[in-house]
């Protein structure tokens, strides 16, 4: 992901796949900033990242195998 698609806000109703990237503002590179997601869905399960070998790795239940999910990092 490039880092102007991180800075994009995505209106109520649209999804990102629906929009350009366009950034919403000029951030330097070197400045971190938290962006607002609004998101609406059926559960939420709040979890750490475990390392697996050269990747990381979340476990979800059995239930949620075959659906959609959206991961957003918090910090």
């Amino acid at each position: 992901m490039d880092k102007e698609a991180r800075n994009t806000t995505v209106p109520k109703g649209k999804s990102g796949r629906e929009l350009d990237a366009e950034p919403t503002q000029n951030i330097p590179e070197n400045t971190k900033s938290k962006v607002k997601f609004e998101i609406f869905g059926e559960e939420m399960i709040e979890k750490t990242v475990k390392l697996s070998g050269n990747s990381g790795r979340v476990y979800l239940p059995p239930t949620w195998v075959g659906h959609n999910v959206k991961i957003i990092r918090i910090d």
